[in-house]
């Protein structure tokens, strides 16, 4: 193959996925640098990126939940067969309704945990990636644990994840961004990272022992630092990605720099995976009025990634 390629999938019918989809591909074409980029459905590439969106495929117009969750769920299948296939290089997910994925029998978290599985069941970390952001610099935040019950983070939060998932950080951030030595800043679990333990003692029982397999490793990451200057520091420049240990923490600062403009990568994968960070706005689908910003921007971070990724091999 000679040509780069994206996949591109629609994410659940009912939502914003397929306008977003079809707008961003409309807007970036011709734009220097982005591969080929193609639509696809539960059962392949789209043929027509001016079809109506919402009635390609196997979706209906009326179908429930369960069907819409089907079509998002057999899309995602389908484009991880393509880059495994060599067909394409890289993936970019439009949103999905976790409720009607799992209502369609997919029991996977979210798109993450699915393309994990899909991909031979990797460790793999969620970034959410701004190059630019309103506030500053860029701003990189990784979810040390992601979409899980915040009752159920202290069970969840431990040395081996903050380990694992800074790990995988620090590897991406040097073959995929070309950062020689990542600068990785560890978020605190507790306000004002436990002040000495008066305020919980996962700094010192999780982190500490964390910090130091870390620098054995040789990846010298800081922390831990509390919440609410860690990413302040970033945005002006101090450090290359911020690991936060749940994802509210790390999705409020993140979506108050960057809000519309950031973009969901998966990192560890054996391809490149890239996602708007909004979700599927069942409120104005189907509207015209979706803001196809984050998509934009989540086909231009993928095909710099897709390059990257082809220069170095």
């Amino acid at each position: 193959m000679a040509a780069r390629r994206l996949a591109v999938t629609l994410g659940d019918p009912r939502g914003v996925g397929p306008e977003v989809a079809r707008a961003a591909l409309l807007a970036l074409a011709g734009e220097r640098d982005v591969p080929e980029l193609l639509l696809v459905g539960p059962s392949g590439v789209l043929p027509d990126t001016t079809l109506p969106l919402h009635t390609t495929g196997a979706w209906r117009e009326g179908d429930d939940a369960a069907a819409a969750g089907a079509h998002a769920g057999l899309a995602i299948e389908t484009a991880v067969r393509l880059v495994q296939d060599g067909q394409v290089h890289g993936i970019v997910t439009a949103p999905i309704d976790k409720s009607a994925l799992h209502a369609a029998g997919y029991e996977y978290p979210g798109h993450t945990e699915m393309l994990a599985a899909l991909a031979g069941d990797v460790d793999v970390a969620m970034m959410m990636a701004a190059e630019t952001t309103a506030l500053g610099g860029a701003l990189r935040v990784v979810l040390a644990t992601t979409h899980h019950a915040l009752r159920d983070v202290p069970r969840l939060f431990t040395e081996d994840v903050l380990v694992t998932q800074t790990r995988i950080t620090y590897v991406a951030l040097q073959r995929q961004w070309g950062l020689a030595f990542p600068r990785i800043a560890l978020c605190a679990f507790n306000p004002h990272a436990s002040d000495q333990g008066l305020f919980g003692d996962e700094e010192s029982r999780i982190y500490g022992p964390a910090l130091r397999r870390l620098h054995a490793l040789g990846m010298p990451a800081v922390g831990p630092m509390p919440a609410d200057t860690v990413f302040t520091r970033a945005l002006r420049g101090e450090f290359d990605a911020v690991i936060a240990p749940y994802h509210d923490v790390g999705m409020a600062a993140f979506k108050t720099a960057s809000f519309g403009h950031g973009v969901n990568v998966t990192l560890g994968l054996p391809f490149v995976r890239t996602s708007p960070d909004h979700g599927t706005a069942f409120d104005i689908a189907g509207r015209g009025v979706a803001d196809p910003s984050s998509m934009i921007e989540a086909i231009r971070l993928a095909a710099r990634l897709v390059a990257r990724a082809g220069a170095t091999r």
